[in-house]
């Protein structure tokens, strides 16, 4: 089963489910605000996909001052599960997938 990380309300989940769905994967939608990742889960994410899980262009990280900016990022993810960039793809194999673009399409097959 894929896991699609990401939030319900969210355009870009909600079109990564339909087009999974629609090429006939199972797919679970795990909501990050109603089930939120632990610490350890964000450190393993951030390990894999890098800087770029950190949502810098989020209406949470806009209204994060200087100081709670520069904590340390999984801390900061742990705190604010919005500020993880959206949807984090997780494989059946626990391969990783960040965002809904072109080249995670492709590496899906859609």
């Amino acid at each position: 089963m894929i896991t699609l990380h990401g939030l319900r309300a969210c355009d870009t989940c909600r079109r990564a489910l339909r087009a999974l769905e629609g090429a006939g994967h199972d797919v679970r939608l795990r909501d990050l605000r109603d089930d939120p990742p632990d610490r350890a889960g964000i450190a393993r994410w951030r390990a894999t996909l890098g800087p770029a899980l950190l949502n810098t262009r989020s209406t949470t990280w806009r209204g994060l001052d200087a100081d709670e900016r520069r904590a340390d990022p999984v801390t900061l993810m742990a705190a604010h599960p919005t500020l993880v960039k959206r949807p984090v793809v997780e494989m059946p194999d626990g391969t990783l997938h960040l965002g809904w673009t072109p080249a995670t399409r492709a590496t899906l097959g859609l």
